[in-house]
């Protein structure tokens, strides 16, 4: 017997009085009527407010807050000029201490509905010190409107650039860099690339920053293509450079007509093609496009607490989707014997170089997919932890599978999706859940980090 259609209540351009019920995962306010779930962005719980329906599917509406008759008591107001119309920070209107309780609740949540897991333990926390200006990099989309070059972050749902001077979020130097490359841009009039109609040469502005070693490393996103006469020279101007304490422009070619900022090739302009960062002892080859943590303030954070489950039983880890060896690092230079995993060549090669600058030989690293690397757990020889710090997508099938067969004791699972955590806990069944803990590496953001001790049953 089909399934009764279910009847939507509202209509678009409908006006209705709503109240915020709570927090989606999305960041969203979420409230009902007639049953009928319905989305309100920029809403929190304890909001009252007229809202007009803008979008209606089967299964839930959005609705746009028009006036409010009444304001959460957690309403603080957004420092950034383009919030809400920026999709980057959707809790910058919502007071810290909630935007805390709202990431532990969404892991909860996740564990709970989707991992059908009863928690035996506490979901504890590591708040951020600095709330703003902590990211180390910036990717910023570009587009052209009445002839002057937008930069800035897509607007949410869409590929329209919401242009802006400043993001509070970054570190205030990417900021200053990304402002200048705009003036020698406009002043050349330089082509920006075209999604649509694949034409145009800027696609992507990229800068990192160490605010430990105050570095900073310019990358310019491009199609096949010569810049115009003169615009390399005021771009790789010394003074200039060392003015604004970048240490190398690097160009990295992309002529795939896809949504992934980076191509295969990368050549430098000037100077060299990394920066060196710090953390703690520590020192960090990193190139443009290799994998490492955002929020290096949060990441010494999650490091230690990492070594801290590490070191309760010695032995020999493997570090799964290293990335540019970050966590194996950290626990080379504490005296562990750890073998870092990565598909991705820039990074491995990042991790390998930091490796020699630290002189940890107990640390070695391998280009390739986890999945191949798992196949012969005889060639991986003995393994007391796994660290597994898999993309927002979780990890494969085949790595869970692979997991119990290396009759690994420990588990550490670091997450950036609650959503595939969950499922992938799950999955474990071998093994209990002995510490969760969230690690706010995004404030004023919606994403949600989470470190998992797992132990074998």
């Amino acid at each position: 017997m089909p399934k009764e259609k279910q009847t939507i209540p509202v209509n678009l351009g409908d006006q209705l009085e709503l109240k915020v019920e709570t927090l989606a995962s999305s960041g969203d306010g979420l409230c009902h009527h007639e049953g009928y779930t319905l989305f309100v962005p920029t809403g929190l719980p304890g909001d009252v407010a007229r809202c007009e329906i803008v979008k209606t599917t089967p299964r839930f509406g959005v609705a746009r807050a028009v006036t409010f008759s009444e304001k959460s008591a957690d309403r603080v107001e957004p420092s950034c000029p383009v919030f809400p119309e920026c999709g980057g920070c959707k809790l910058q209107h919502l007071d810290y201490n909630p935007q805390m309780a709202f990431k532990v609740q969404s892991v909860k949540d996740a564990l709970e509905r989707i991992g059908k897991i009863d928690l035996a333990v506490p979901i504890e926390t590591v708040p951020a010190e600095r709330t703003l200006h902590y990211r180390n990099k910036g990717s910023f989309a570009l587009s052209h409107k009445g002839g002057k070059p937008r930069i800035g972050f897509y607007k949410q749902g869409t590929h329209e650039v919401v242009d802006s001077a400043t993001c509070d979020t970054l570190l205030e130097p990417i900021n200053a860099i990304k402002e200048w490359v705009r003036g020698l841009m406009q002043q050349h009039r330089i082509s920006i690339y075209h999604e649509k109609n694949h034409k145009g040469l800027i696609r992507a502005l990229v800068v990192r920053h160490s605010p430990e070693t105050e570095q900073s490393l310019l990358g310019l996103v491009t199609t096949t293509g010569e810049f115009p006469q003169k615009f390399p020279e005021q771009l790789l101007n010394r003074k200039s450079l060392i003015d604004l304490g970048i240490v190398g422009v690097v160009r990295n070619i992309n002529n795939y007509k896809t949504n992934a900022i980076f191509g295969d090739k990368t050549e430098t302009l000037w100077g060299q093609d990394f920066l060196t960062d710090r953390l703690g002892d520590l020192k960090f080859h990193l190139s443009l496009t290799s994998f490492f943590q955002v929020n290096p303030f949060q990441a010494v954070k999650l490091y230690d607490i990492i070594k801290e489950w590490v070191l309760q039983k010695p032995g020999p880890v493997v570090d799964a989707y290293c990335g540019n060896g970050g966590i194996s690092l950290w626990l080379a230079k504490a005296g562990v014997g750890i073998t870092g995993v990565d598909t991705f060549a820039a990074s491995v090669a990042d991790a390998k170089e930091s490796a020699k600058r630290n002189n940890l030989p107990n640390c070695r690293f391998v280009q390739d997919t986890l999945e191949r690397f798992l196949e012969d757990p005889e060639s991986v020889g003995p393994v007391q932890t796994l660290i597994v710090d898999p993309p927002r997508k979780g990890c494969s099938e085949q790595v869970i599978d692979a997991i119990p067969k290396l009759n690994v004791e420990r588990l550490i699972y670091v997450s950036c999706n609650p959503a595939t955590l969950a499922r992938d806990l799950a999955r474990l069944s071998d093994y209990t859940i002995q510490a969760i803990k969230v690690i706010d590496m995004f404030p004023q953001t919606a994403h949600v980090e989470t470190t998992v001790l797992l132990e074998r049953k």
